[in-house]
């Protein structure tokens, strides 16, 4: 073994360690193997950063712009809707529709925001029927999961497979070569979770989230700040005039949270409502809203240049076309968790003002400023509607619960949603009959996406989840030096020594198995980067056709059900779900056995070797 290969393998080595144990984020795992590799002169500097020119990595990078402007035009959310009219009350029934719909969806966007979406569609299905939404959230998941095994664009391990045909000048997947397979694992986890998975859940757990989408007046209730909401008016002459909500600093001098501000603006005849943001000063005369912590009398109102104005029927239900709330939880790796509230940067970072706290079902009473957040926390936002909305680019620090329904009156881009269909239409289309490239057929479904307002054309860098891509990107480099330094071949002569070279069949549920078990703990994608030219090269010195084990590989990474850890979307409904670790590994190992014996037989009869 060359020093090249020794060194290559401990790099290897040290990524998968950190990869399990996930001491580090991934995608700066993925950096510093670039780094090792670059800088140790294994591979060139074109090399090193080759993953970011990918096809595979730009491909993945457009379906993130395309299925935001499915969710901003209400296409997601009225798939959501439609099952809460049809569904009844029985719960295998709510298990079937459910994860028919959210496998659909996963199949076209990304298995994380797919499921994501549907979280609050599964919580209020779940109270509708008087059961608790741990039945519904872990087939919710598990149903994500295998909607990326239902066509190639489902999940970015199908494109890092197909990426190897297509490198070797193959014929590459057709678009629905995946569905028979993916078709069969649905139906038989749908049978698993309606026959076994639903009477295994415990019954509990979610139980503070059980109700309906709510409306504004719901969420004030439940945050229990009903009586603690207060309408100010700012005194002439008053020091507050021209000082902004931050350096007034109210919250820490008499415990006033400020949320909104009323105002006349010139070429409008009524007062409009806007959010306190940081760069905006108070003026005399401005009518403000908030949320005292405690009961502030006159006097101190007085003293910092405000008085009390009668909360009316129009000031208690705050503009909701102009300002709106949402319901959030705190995910167990968000970067807010030790943070207090004030320090959390709602304010500066997403222009919204914290309200209210919920912490295991109960409201924080008192200047919850200081309270230290924790996983699982919920947290009451108020802020401008497009502001709101935004909450759901960032589901690694928090999960968006609920939205009011007085939100279905702010979809600004609802009137474009046949076309979003229209765009999505085109670019299934153009895949599936090939007429250009796949990465192409994105590139233009996301290019028509933005053009024609479907997404925010400021907002577009933002719903690209970048961590992925430079995951992706940075570990195709691993998979180059492997077989640069001859570690790929001597991976491959392992394989054929412990399998021999006369089982495909063999050396399929092997990688199956592989893929599988590193999908538990570390990113299914980085595994099937790494895995993917293996079975390649076996398949081609066996000499057999390398698409059943290729499949076998980007089946058996969607497989991520027997850990909390395994995917996003497992981790996203743990809290709701009030899920322990050992409730996925006893619903989902036998899940992931039977999908090692379903495509055990059923790849080889569709992808004969």
């Amino acid at each position: 073994m060359s020093w090249e290969m020794i060194f290559t393998f401990a790099v290897l080595g040290i990524s998968v360690i950190l990869f399990v144990t996930d001491k580090l984020r991934l995608d700066l795992v993925a950096i510093g193997v670039m780094l090792a590799l670059g800088l140790s002169g294994v591979l060139t500097p074109t090399e090193t950063v080759s993953g970011f020119g990918t096809p595979v990595v730009i491909l993945i990078a457009g379906l993130f712009i395309v299925g935001e402007g499915l969710s901003q035009t209400g296409i997601s959310y009225a798939v959501g809707d439609k099952i809460v009219q049809v569904a009844g009350r029985e719960e295998w029934k709510l298990i079937v529709l459910l994860m028919l719909a959210v496998a659909s969806l996963a199949s076209v966007m990304s298995v994380t925001g797919s499921g994501a979406i549907f979280i609050p569609v599964a919580i209020r299905l779940a109270t509708r029927a008087g059961i608790s939404p741990s039945k519904l959230l872990m087939p919710l998941a598990f149903a994500a999961l295998i909607g990326g095994m239902l066509t190639l664009i489902g999940t970015p391990p199908n494109l890092v497979a197909n990426a190897q045909l297509e490198n070797a000048g193959m014929e590459p997947f057709g678009f629905f070569v995946f569905t028979p397979i993916g078709l069969i694992i649905l139906v038989i986890a749908i049978l698993w979770m309606v026959f076994f998975g639903r009477r295994v859940l415990r019954n509990e757990g979610g139980k503070q989230h059980s109700q309906e989408r709510r409306s504004l007046s719901d969420l004030i209730k439940m945050y229990d700040i009903e009586d603690s909401i207060v309408r100010l008016e700012v005194l002439q002459g008053a020091s507050l005039a021209g000082e902004t909500v931050v350096s007034a600093k109210l919250r820490r001098k008499i415990g006033l949270t400020l949320f909104g501000i009323e105002r006349k603006t010139e070429g409008r005849g009524k007062p409009g409502i806007i959010s306190t943001h940081t760069d905006i000063p108070f003026q005399e005369g401005d009518i403000l809203f908030g949320v005292m912590d405690e009961p502030i009398t006159d006097q101190a109102f007085a003293e910092n240049g405000m008085k009390v104005l009668p909360l009316d029927e129009a000031g208690h239900h705050i503009s909701a076309r102009e300002l709106g709330m949402a319901d959030l939880i705190v995910t167990p790796r968000s970067k807010l968790v030790g943070r207090t509230v004030s320090g959390a940067g709602f304010r500066t970072k997403h222009g919204l003002s914290v309200v209210g706290v919920i912490r295991k079902g109960k409201p924080i009473h008192g200047n919850f400023g200081h309270a230290v957040l924790e996983f699982g926390d919920q947290l009451l936002v108020v802020g401008e509607w497009d502001r709101i909305r935004k909450l759901r680019a960032f589901p690694e620090d928090f999960l968006v619960l609920a939205f009011p329904e007085e939100i279905q009156n702010y979809l600004p881009r609802r009137k474009l949603a046949p076309i979003a269909v229209g765009i999505l239409v085109v670019m299934l289309v153009l895949i599936i009959f090939r007429i250009v490239p796949s990465v192409t057929a994105v590139i233009l479904a996301a290019a028509a996406m933005v053009s024609t307002n479907c997404i925010a054309p400021n907002n577009v860098y933002n719903v690209i989840k970048w961590r992925s891509l430079v995951l992706i990107a940075g570990m195709i480099p691993m998979a180059t030096a492997l077989s640069k330094t001859g570690g790929l071949q001597l991976i491959v002569d392992q394989m054929l020594a412990l399998n021999g070279a006369n089982s495909p069949y063999l050396m399929l549920i092997s990688f199956f198995l592989l893929t599988s078990v590193f999908s538990q703990f570390t990113s299914n994608t980085a595994t099937a980067v790494l895995i993917a030219p293996v079975a390649f090269e076996v398949a081609k010195i066996m000499g057999v056709n390398p698409e059943p084990l290729l499949m076998s590989v980007a089946i058996a990474a969607s497989t991520a059900f027997s850990t909390p850890v395994a995917s996003p979307i497992n981790t996203l409904v743990m809290g709701p779900g009030n899920y322990r670790f050992k409730d996925y590994a006893i619903i989902g190992v036998p899940l992931q056995i039977i999908a090692l014996v379903i495509s055990t037989f059923a790849i080889p009869y569709f992808l004969p070797f």
